[in-house]
């Protein structure tokens, strides 16, 4: 009895220290872990949440920027010849009859019967001219000078035909006057214009084409990293 006793009080005090010996389960690392490493290939969902919102305003930003013109030192010819264009609607545009009267079509331009291409060239340059070269300059949208840049474009073709339609006897060999000083320096402003606007604009939609270019090799990195990510890829 006594020899039973004893064996029982050893297994007794045995359990315990086996217990006490046996490794808890959630101090064992799990196979293939791989402690502090793991944390740095995975970024964190709220940052990439955050870095979504930022990108997001700066392509709101590179677009607006891409719809822009910067003009430079090209500003002031552009001015000039917008200037040179009000100048003109003001000086004899033929004979007696000034630009603005063309324009209205007044007394004037009927007595030196002013032509179809001058009502139209004067139009041109008061509307493309002057009007859209004036607000693209201000706004500095690229919309507006493109439209400043075909306006102008078909008022030189105008102006030319004009200074020609001048120069040609009408009806029963009418000769009017010739081509006053305010049409020749009109044509040769909005020349001058076109030029200068095509310019801009076409080193504008260069830009353009290659800032297009980067966000497409962006979006194609972006897809490629989300992709490498949905499917656990190094």
């Amino acid at each position: 009895m006594s020899g039973t006793d004893d064996d029982r009080s050893d297994e007794e005090r045995g359990a315990p220290e086996s217990r006490d010996a046996t490794p808890p389960a959630n101090d064992t690392p799990a196979p293939g872990h791989r402690s502090g490493e793991g944390d740095e290939d995975h970024v964190n969902p709220a940052e990439t949440e955050q870095f979504e919102e930022f990108r997001e305003d700066l392509d709101a930003v590179e677009r607006r920027i891409a719809g822009e013109i910067d003009p430079g030192v090209r500003a002031m010819v552009v001015a000039s010849a917008v200037f040179v264009l009000l100048l003109s609607l003001v000086l004899p545009h033929t004979g007696g009859a000034r630009g603005f009267d063309v324009l209205l079509g007044s007394q004037a331009a009927t007595i030196e019967h002013v032509g179809l291409p001058s009502r139209i060239f004067v139009w041109f340059v008061l509307i493309f001219g002057i009007g859209f070269s004036l607000l693209a300059l201000m706004t500095r949208r690229w919309v507006l000078a493109w439209i400043a840049v075909a306006g102008s474009a078909i008022g030189s073709a105008f102006g030319v035909f004009s200074i020609w339609h001048r120069q040609t006897p009408g009806l029963n060999n009418y000769v009017g006057s010739g081509p006053g000083i305010g049409l020749i320096l009109g044509t040769l402003a909005i020349v001058v214009l076109t030029f200068h606007w095509v310019k801009v604009v076409w080193s504008r939609t260069a830009l353009q084409l290659a800032a297009e270019e980067q966000r497409r090799i962006a979006a194609a990195r972006e897809e490629e990293r989300q992709r490498r990510d949905r499917f656990g890829e190094d």
